[in-house]
């Protein structure tokens, strides 16, 4: 049995995998974004749940905010009513430009941060490996209720797998 000082310093995956892992669930949920039709997109719900267009804003609140105050250390504000003029068009321009933020952050963070504890948005506890993980499976469980509305519409999902 290996001592607990080499379980520690094993390396699974690298910073560069990780983030290759995110960006492609990422490359994905953005073309659920793009499945939608527009309106259904701001207005189509199921019991209750919150349209996709709200979903997506939730996204968009954690993901470079969350990591900038990985990398920086200073507090972010979780503010998930993101103003927008009712068009999918800009969801996905924010979008990409998420995407070009978390890469801009993660270029910053250096890997031995990931066992450090850090709280985010003031109030969630974790390791930075545990929050970043976060992030990708809260974006899966949104895309996942996305391919419930996109079914409810009639529209064929993309392929979960598909992940270029």
């Amino acid at each position: 049995m290996e001592n607990t000082a080499s379980i520690t310093t094993s390396q699974v995956i690298t910073p560069a995998e990780l983030l290759e892992h995110w960006q492609g669930h990422r490359r994905v949920t953005r073309r659920v974004i793009e499945a939608f039709p527009e309106d259904a997109f701001f207005n189509h719900s199921i019991g209750g749940m919150r349209t996709f267009s709200v979903l997506v804003m939730e996204l968009l609140a954690i993901g470079v905010p969350g990591l900038r105050e990985i990398v920086e250390g200073k507090r972010e504000v979780f503010n998930e009513n993101l103003k927008h003029d009712n068009k999918k068009e800009t969801f996905l321009k924010l979008w990409d430009e998420t995407t070009e933020g978390i890469n801009t952050y993660w270029a910053q963070l250096k890997p031995e941060r990931f066992q450090e504890n850090v709280t985010l948005f003031g109030e969630y506890e974790g390791t930075v490996w545990s929050q970043i993980f976060y992030f990708i499976e809260n974006e899966i469980h949104h895309r996942g209720q996305g391919y419930v509305y996109l079914r409810s519409l009639g529209i064929e999902p993309p392929l979960f797998y598909v992940r270029n």
